[in-house]
């Protein structure tokens, strides 16, 4: 944001009249008696006459000056935050949409891959080191990204690498046990762990409507999830552990956010007001993940059932089946069309939540990531291709969807705070 510096008016008028009394006598009486040395004596001059009506013209002209100053000032703040509140608008719904197509495409791409998913999780994992890493150096041949981004402490983004292998490891060991219907629901203490590691690390306090709108927000999503196939009771089934551990791997993940918006603000701080390149981070923390999520390759396979010493060969058919060679596989219609899309569609989420985080804060993006839950759930009531038969609405859809919007509009509800020209 510009910075409007703003001085507090100062002129010998307005200095004059601020003064105390007795330098202001000393002052005048300048003007009233003055004298000279001449010829070795000192002669008084007549006193010159005051123009009374000099001191309150000219006051009024620096009182008008400083008026207009602070006018403009609070209008270039003004119109600052309208234009940073439009740029978050756009980009909290761009992640709405790249959201949902990013669940329904999930589904859609697990159509021809339905026996290769743990394929699917290393390819979009692996892949995506390549083209960010790809992106990257365009933008650093062009200029966008400078020798002062790519030496940013690389320990914060080794951490964020180890946060998101973790998170996946723990959440894919609970996703295998757990029912479709309660992960959801589970996902949502992933808001709350946001408040409270963003008020603990960043020191950031909420307001009540904030926190009673994300308190709705959540109670939106679980109306609208528990109304349909019943996840209570597959709770219930599973036992404490399997949704202990789901509620762990949300808490890895809401750290991860915020430890990525701490390293845009020391990065800002860095390079002096300047902020670092999205893909600097999304690079370096791929890349690490990548590098920790290689060291739990042996635990990850045997999750999803698959021997280690034939893991080679499972991803050699999954390969096969991704590119729909008949040859290696069969039964992969749809591929590779629909694997692809589901691949640019994660990534352009993965980005576009990644630029909210950077320009908002982490509650916000996951704020507007969550509001894409129910969207994807009505987006499967539509005749959608290679899914068969449509699902129905919940019962609770309509109750909850609402409930979820009270909550975003009354988040959104803090009352701006009036612009300062001296920040």
């Amino acid at each position: 944001m510009a910075t409007c510096h703003y001085r507090p008016c100062s002129s010998p008028i307005t200095q004059l009249l601020h003064k105390n009394s007795s330098i202001n006598r000393s002052i005048i009486s300048y003007h009233l008696t003055r004298s000279i040395w001449r010829n070795g004596a000192v002669q008084s001059l007549p006193p010159r006459p005051i123009r009374r009506s000099l001191q309150p013209r000219r006051l009024t002209e620096e009182v008008k000056c400083c008026s207009a100053m602070r006018r403009s000032c609070d209008d270039v703040a003004a119109a600052e935050r309208r234009g940073h509140a439009a740029q978050i608008a756009v980009a909290a719904t761009a992640t709405v949409l790249l959201g949902t197509a990013n669940r329904v495409l999930y589904k859609l791409a697990l159509v021809p891959l339905k026996e290769y998913p743990f394929f699917l999780a290393q390819f979009a994992t692996f892949g995506y080191v390549v083209v960010y890493f790809s992106i990257l150096y365009g933008r650093y041949r062009a200029g966008i990204v400078t020798n002062e981004m790519l030496t940013i402490p690389k320990t914060p983004l080794i951490a964020v690498g180890l946060l998101e292998a973790l998170a996946a490891a723990s959440g894919m060991a609970a996703a295998t046990v757990l029912s479709g219907a309660s992960i959801p629901i589970l996902s949502q203490t992933f808001l709350v762990w946001q408040l409270i590691l963003s008020a603990v690390f960043l020191r950031r306090r909420y307001r009540f409507n904030q926190i009673f709108g994300c308190f709705l927000v959540t109670a939106g999503v679980v109306i609208t999830v528990a109304s349909g196939s019943g996840p209570n009771a597959s709770l219930k089934s599973v036992g404490i552990f399997w949704p202990i551990l789901m509620i762990i791997s949300f808490l890895l993940q809401a750290a991860d956010t915020v430890l990525k918006e701490i390293i845009f603000l020391d990065a800002k701080k860095k390079l002096k007001g300047g902020s670092v390149d999205l893909f600097v981070v999304n690079s370096f923390g791929s890349a690490y993940q990548a590098i920790f999520m290689c060291l739990l390759l042996p635990f990850l396979s045997k999750l999803w059932g698959v021997p280690f010493n034939l893991l080679p060969t499972y991803l050699k058919n999954g390969a096969g089946c991704f590119l729909n060679l008949t040859s290696l596989s069969t039964g992969c219609d749809g591929a590779p069309v629909l694997p692809l899309l589901f691949v640019i569609v994660n990534m352009a989420f993965n980005i576009s939540l990644l630029h909210l985080l950077q320009i908002s804060s982490a509650v916000v993006s996951c704020l507007a990531s969550t509001f894409s839950v129910p969207l994807s759930i009505y987006a499967f009531t539509l005749p959608l291709p290679y899914i068969g038969v449509a699902s129905t609405l919940p019962r609770g859809f309509v109750a909850g969807a609402a409930v979820l919007i009270a909550g975003l509009v009354l988040y959104c509800l803090t009352s701006p705070q009036p612009p300062n020209c001296d920040q």
